[in-house]
């Protein structure tokens, strides 16, 4: 086991990351910017190494003055938690080249996944059910016309590099897309590819974990229907809509999939399902999500710990058949934004904070009284999350 991490990250998740390394006896090294020289993260941690000023391109997106920490504090691995450098395939070759541990999928799967086009060919190649959608990126406009006249409107573009509801637009009609490919779309600039979009569809995810042992298991699946802004703000398992039967083919088709490409370590399938419950791949996140902790309370299964586990050589601990879904768990995310002039972010001083608590609640956040919100990075602060026997109760 390792006896020193490197954090690549900062708030929630990095305070997530430092205490599942302390339950498991092991070091932290925290990394933070200027900006965030009080933060919580950097307060718990055993030692501490400012990496930068306080953009984040400076800062936690500098992949030299990452890799300089984990070396000067000796660390023996790094884990990167979600956003920044997580799904940076160039870093976690350049973790390894330095002879430290990637606490994360191989940098060539975080490749493969991280473009929709490869992941949707690698999809299709595994056996995973596609929505219909154009062959590759979308060159020209006339390509387009025919591509989403071929498949059937509405049509959704997509960014191929994009994430979290960013570059993406839905066309009704064919006078829909010409005025989005005219304002909004530069076909020549970003690679886009364009596919049938399903309306009034179910956003579910499948959490797998893999060993480096070519062993797969899935811990059931949350529903992210609820978003704003192709943002997620709710989440849950098990998903309201689900049934043993769905659960059962979308968790082996998972499972599947992560084994024909040799999936290691936790990673996320997400799908869209439709009224008629039909499900399709949409994409495939290479890290921790954020609402990770939604299947940590119905599974009992400690996500994070897994990862550092599987990261460390050892083999799966439980099978398939150990993995039970017991009761509701629902996360909010908690954003510092300012409702009255649309929901931008608002960052300040929190002067007084009062949490809930009680049986059946966690909150993981990196805030407290006092702490001074920066304004250079995203707006969420902290995660809501409640457990429950039962869906109404939760």
């Amino acid at each position: 086991m390792f006896e020193k991490i490197l954090i690549a990250n900062r708030g929630e998740i990095a305070l997530r990351i430092h205490r599942a390394c302390r339950e498991m006896g092991i070091k932290t090294v925290a990394v933070h910017s200027t900006a965030d020289a009080d933060a919580m993260h950097v307060r718990m941690a055993d030692e501490a190494v400012c990496i930068g000023p306080a953009a984040g391109k400076d800062s936690y997106l500098n992949k030299a003055a990452i890799i300089t920490a984990a070396l000067i504090s000796g660390a023996d691995a790094i884990h990167p938690g979600y956003g920044f450098l997580s799904e940076n395939a160039d870093f976690a070759e350049m973790v390894e080249e330095h002879g430290l541990t990637w606490i994360g999928p191989t940098p060539e799967m975080i490749r493969k996944m991280g473009d929709k086009i490869t992941a949707k060919r690698a999809a299709i190649d595994s056996g995973l059910p596609v929505v219909p959608g154009s062959d590759g990126a979308v060159d020209t406009v006339e390509d387009a016309l025919e591509a989403s006249a071929k498949m059937g409107y509405p049509v959704l573009i997509k960014a191929t590099a994009g994430g979290g509801g960013k570059g993406m637009y839905v066309a009704h009609d064919e006078d829909e897309l010409k005025d989005i490919l005219d304002t909004l779309v530069d076909l020549k600039k970003i690679n886009y590819y364009f596919e049938h979009y399903i309306e009034r569809s179910r956003h579910i995810e499948v959490q797998i974990v893999a060993d480096n042992y070519g062993e797969v298991i899935h811990l059931g699946e949350r529903e992210c229907s609820l978003q704003r802004h192709n943002q997620k703000v709710l989440e849950e398992s098990p998903s309201p809509i689900m049934t043993p039967e769905l659960r059962e083919k979308m968790g082996t088709a998972a499972v599947a999939a992560a084994k024909v490409s040799g999936y290691q370590n936790a990673g996320t399938i997400e799908f869209l399902v439709d009224k008629d419950r039909n499900f399709y791949f949409m994409e495939m996140n290479t890290r921790i999500q954020v609402e990770h902790p939604v299947t940590e309370l119905v599974t009992g299964i400690d996500l994070v710990k897994a990862q550092i586990r599987i990261a460390a050589g050892e083999k799966l601990w439980f099978t398939q058949d150990d993995v039970h879904l017991t009761g509701h768990a629902i996360e909010c995310r908690i954003n510092a934004e300012d409702p009255r002039h649309n929901f931008r972010p608002c960052p300040g001083k929190i002067k007084s904070l009062h949490v809930p608590g009680g049986f059946g609640v966690r909150i993981d956040s990196a805030v407290y009284a006092g702490y001074q919100i920066p304004p250079y990075y995203d707006s969420m602060i902290a995660k809501l999350l409640v457990k429950a026997p039962t869906r109404d109760e939760a």
